[in-house]
């Protein structure tokens, strides 16, 4: 691993993408600093080795040129708060003036460049624009997990005008030895519970994981596909018709393979997708017609949290619910809980994937896990067996 560990940073320019694509409010104020917080090491080891800082980023899905919703000077005051220091901010990421402030740039002082994908170029992959923001420093670290599974100029491209000082950041060093501790070398019996919406976006990596896994808990909305490909009744419940097929050729593959697949024995319904439905719980293969299954169970809950707590090896990706209804939280809520509890019996514990992360940190429970990482669909493709151009970039 080319990491910063042993490197000397003094009187450099340490360019350094990171994943500063956080939510904001209507009044542009960050409502969750998990991604900065997560790169504030790699930047303090260069300010504290004698160099400074220019930082690189995304942030949101700007159409067309600059978008002041999607500015980067938003998260300014959030950084400084999180640094204790000041930052300046470059509102261009590839100008002459902006390139020529950061130069200027005193050894420990920090700069932040406008979103990058104000320009098109960057998406694109453009060798020229990667060429350009290069010229911001002498040495160039990748530290965002979050964007290295695509090959865009900030993450794969430009790593090509730094062929001898490129290096990995803290944050992406261990983001690759945690999810390395799950897929090369872990402690049995290994259990992925994989939740969220669709089956068809976690075919992949369902598929994968039977290879890595003894057990495998299915929750969430794509559950009731497996219920209803397993012949039972799912009512109004989220269903992907077209993937039955592919529900039934995963429960096939499991068997073949050896690997146990939880589903839900019960659920939660409601008469309509709305916190003030009205609601029941019933077996999860007999919800009636005009019904939706929007959660969990308790007899699923305590079947679950057997399986979980007897675990040594855990990947949990995706909700078991509509948790973020207050009516329909209590599933994702106890196997985060459940969790906590196979960590503190000894258990590697990895939390992956938005939706996963947001109820953990909702609920204060990040540092009662081993590991969260900050890679939704990058940890998704890593897990897959994918090289992630953003890794391999670093690694040529």
């Amino acid at each position: 691993m080319k990491t910063i560990s042993n490197i000397d940073f003094q009187n450099k320019k340490v360019l350094i993408r990171v994943d500063f694509n956080v939510p904001l409010n209507e009044e542009f104020v960050v409502t969750d600093n998990t991604r900065i917080k997560a790169a504030i090491p790699t930047i303090q080891k260069v300010i504290q080795s004698g160099g400074s800082v220019i930082l690189m980023s995304h942030l949101g899905r700007p159409k067309s040129g600059p978008e002041d919703k999607f500015s980067l000077r938003h998260i300014v005051s959030e950084l400084e708060i999180l640094l204790e220091k000041k930052v300046h901010f470059i509102n261009d990421c590839i100008s002459d003036e902006g390139i020529e402030k950061t130069q200027n740039l005193q050894n420990g002082e920090v700069a932040l460049l406008e979103n990058l994908r104000f320009y098109e170029e960057e998406t694109q992959g453009n060798v020229e624009f990667a060429e350009r923001l290069s010229k911001h420093g002498d040495i160039y670290i990748n530290d965002a997990f979050g964007t290295a599974h695509r090959a865009h100029a900030s993450t794969a491209i430009i790593a090509q005008f730094f062929p001898d000082s490129k290096y990995f950041g803290l944050l992406l060093e261990n983001e690759i030895k945690n999810i390395d501790a799950l897929l090369k070398n872990p402690k049995s019996p290994t259990l992925a519970i994989i939740g969220g919406a669709k089956v068809s976006s976690k075919i992949s990596i369902i598929q994968n994981l039977m290879d890595i896994v003894d057990e495998i808990i299915i929750g969430g909305g794509m559950a009731y596909t497996f219920i209803k490909a397993s012949g039972g009744e799912t009512g109004n419940s989220l269903v992907e018709n077209d993937h039955i097929e592919t529900a039934q050729k995963v429960m096939a593959l499991a068997k073949e393979k050896g690997v146990q697949l939880h589903l839900p024995i019960d659920t939660k319904i409601a008469d309509k997708f709305s916190n003030d439905a009205q609601t029941q719980t019933c077996a999860i293969d007999s919800i009636p017609s005009g019904w939706m299954g929007l959660d969990i169970g308790d007899k699923t809950l305590e079947s679950f949290e057997k399986i979980i707590v007897n675990a040594q090896t855990i990947l949990w990706n995706g909700p078991m619910g509509v948790f973020e209804m207050e009516s329909f939280k209590t599933g994702t809520e106890s196997i985060a809980n459940a969790l906590v509890k196979a960590t503190e019996k000894g258990a590697f514990t990895l939390v992956g994937g938005g939706d996963s992360v947001a109820a953990i940190n909702k609920l204060n429970l990040s540092d009662k896990v081993s590991y969260v990482s900050t890679g939704g669909g990058a940890m998704l493709e890593y897990i897959e067996g994918k090289e992630l151009p953003g890794i391999k970039a670093i690694r040529q």
